[in-house]
């Protein structure tokens, strides 16, 4: 394992020394840096969320960090399911980046998030973050929310439950298709 590590942070160097944006270069640095400090490192891994007995996700992703002493847990190109509290599917998740935070139970997703719930509603963002303990997703990035009829709305910041049947949007900036009832 010691050699595969050492073999990637070479290739991150090398990697970092051809890229000539220097916010890249840094973001190489930052990645062989957290493979350094890890206290394991994991491919192809599964990661359960549960609270209480009760399953609410289960996160698979390609690469797999732990950190500080197996508290976090960051992992790249990540795809997910949300479980309702019968243990049916409610909704799946894609990111390019995700962070657990098992002592706080917040699962934080970055990049290209989409939110797929059964139904078909799809919410895009660039983070959202999913509280084990409230089974709730929220964020206070930019979002987009379509239904399958072609219902679509765009704002800033929201909470939903991860089947997005029930949302709470902070700022709408446009709407499409219908009427789109709002709470203050």
């Amino acid at each position: 394992m010691s050699a595969r590590l050492l073999l990637s942070f070479a290739a991150a160097a090398l990697l970092g020394a051809a890229c000539s944006d220097v916010n890249e270069q840094r973001n190489i640095v930052s990645e062989a840096s957290a493979l350094d400090s890890a206290d394991q490192v994991a491919f192809g891994s599964r990661t359960v969320l549960t609270d209480a007995g009760l399953l609410r996700a289960e996160i698979f992703a390609d690469t797999t960090l732990f950190l500080n002493q197996n508290t976090v847990i960051a992992m790249r190109v990540v795809q997910g399911v949300f479980f309702n509290a019968q243990g049916s599917r409610d909704a799946t998740v894609t990111a390019d980046r995700a962070l657990y935070d098992s002592k706080a139970q917040f699962l934080e997703a970055y990049g290209n998030v989409v939110v797929t719930s059964v139904d078909g509603r799809v919410l895009k963002s660039p983070m959202l973050r999913f509280s084990n303990v409230q089974n709730q997703i929220l964020s206070d990035s930019a979002f987009t929310l379509t239904e399958p009829d072609g219902k679509s709305m765009s704002g800033v910041g929201f909470r939903a439950d991860p089947n997005l049947q029930v949302v709470t949007v902070l700022r709408v900036d446009r709407g499409r298709g219908g009427t789109v009832r709002l709470t203050p």
